[in-house]
This record gives structure tokens, C-alpha cells and sequence, in this order.
């Protein structure tokens, strides 16, 4: 991927492997029966390490890196990383609201992310990298809104929260090579999280709240 030139090395070539899906309708709204899927968008910068955020949390499903955010239809990899197609870098998070509510996702995704970098997040930056909340219905706008209030009212940030909150468009999940990155190469992926200094940014913001690095 694109990442600082502390990488440039190790990532991998550009070879697009196109993987077009339909956009995804609208769910279901809450109270949902046991066994129902909803889904939650993020954009926590790099979407390699926004899978690694979730994977594996109890009632989570699947997690899907792709584009959301931009008026392009089936982006590749190249287009998004010019910044012209207005996507961010993102995942789909599948999840069964009877085994985890959109309130924990809420909570990992903002002990993931720097919500005070405009720039990107981490060492990667440009406007495709911002960490952002697509809500998909009025219930997670509620929820999403009152996450935000009440991290700016607990005082923990040094600096105002610039973590943009947005109406979901359609999702376009990325090219397979990019599908479970983290898992399928983790000495590439461990190289990369830690020359990024995302986890020595985490403890400096939230302390022992900070996300833990998954495992490689």
C-alpha cells in the first residue's frame, strides 16, 4: 500500500486484482432478532489494521476492507490513493446486534484511531486516510453523535475531536490482495504497524484504554 517511505520497500506492487460487489442496502432498524446481520462503517485510516481492530470481537461476523465516502462506482486501489475519487479507506463491519451492540463498536473504533489527526491517521495521511463514521440509519447517527459528545466531555483529549461523522453511501469492497492483509502477511503487516507508530500514538492518547496490537 501507500504508506511513509520508512516502508517503501517492503509493500507490496501495485497489481490491481479487481473485485466489484453491488452497493449494500440500508438495515434493518433496532430491536433486531437474534441471528440478524447489520453492518457498520469505519474509516480508521489504513483499513489493514481497521480489520485487525474488529476480527475476532465476539459477534462480529465479518470484516470487509473497501471504499466508502465518494461519488466513484467500483474505485480501484490506484484511483482512491490519488484522493480524487473522494473515498476513504475503510472496512464493513458485519455484526449480530443480539451478541454485540453498535455502542461497542462505537467504543473500538475510537480506541483505534487518533480522533484529534486531520491529516490522515498515523504516519498515513492524505484525505482518503481520515478516520471517519458512516452511519447507516438514524440509530447509529444517535449513537454515533452522543459517542462523540461523550468522549468531548470526558476531557481525556488534549486537542478537539476532527473524526468526521457522515451519511453511508455505497460500499466497495477492495481488491482481494487486500482482504485479511493483516492475517495473510503478518511479518509485512507487523513491519508496517509498528514503523507507522500507531501503537506508540495509542498509549500516548488513551493510556492503558489504547487498543492492543493483534497478535502476529
Amino acid at each position: 500500500m501507500k504508506r511513509s517511505s520508512a516502508f517503501g520497500s517492503a509493500m507490496l506492487p501495485l497489481v490491481l486484482v479487481l473485485f466489484h460487489a453491488p452497493s449494500r442496502g440500508a438495515q434493518a432498524s433496532r430491536p433486531a432478532a437474534a441471528g440478524t446481520t447489520e453492518h457498520a462503517y469505519f474509516g480508521l485510516g489504513c483499513f489493514w489494521s481497521a480489520e485487525s481492530a474488529y476480527e475476532g470481537i465476539p459477534g462480529v461476523k465479518s470484516v470487509t476492507s473497501g471504499y466508502t465516502g465518494g461519488s466513484e462506482k467500483n474505485p480501484t486501489y490506484e484511483q482512491v490513493s490519488l484522493g480524487t475519487t473522494g473515498h476513504f479507506e475503510a472496512v464493513d463491519v458485519a455484526f449480530d446486534p443480539a451478541k454485540i451492540s453498535y455502542a461497542r463498536l462505537l467504543d473500538t473504533f475510537w480506541h483505534n484511531i487518533d480522533p484529534m489527526q486531520s491529516s490522515g491517521q498515523f504516519c498515513d495521511h492524505g484525505k482518503h486516510y481520515r478516520s471517519a463514521i458512516f452511519y447507516r440509519d438514524s440509530t447509529q447517527r444517535r449513537e454515533a453523535l452522543a459517542s462523540r459528545r461523550t468522549l468531548e466531555a470526558s476531557g481525556e483529549l488534549k486537542s478537539p475531536i476532527v473524526t468526521l461523522i457522515l451519511p453511508a453511501g455505497a460500499f466497495w469492497p477492495a481488491e482481494e490482495y487486500h482482504q485479511d492483509f493483516w492475517r495473510r502477511n503478518p511479518d509485512h503487516y507487523g513491519r508496517y504497524r509498528v514503523g507507522c507508530g500507531r501503537d506508540r500514538r495509542l498509549a500516548q492518547i488513551w493510556g492503558d484504554r489504547a487498543a492492543k496490537p493483534v497478535a502476529h
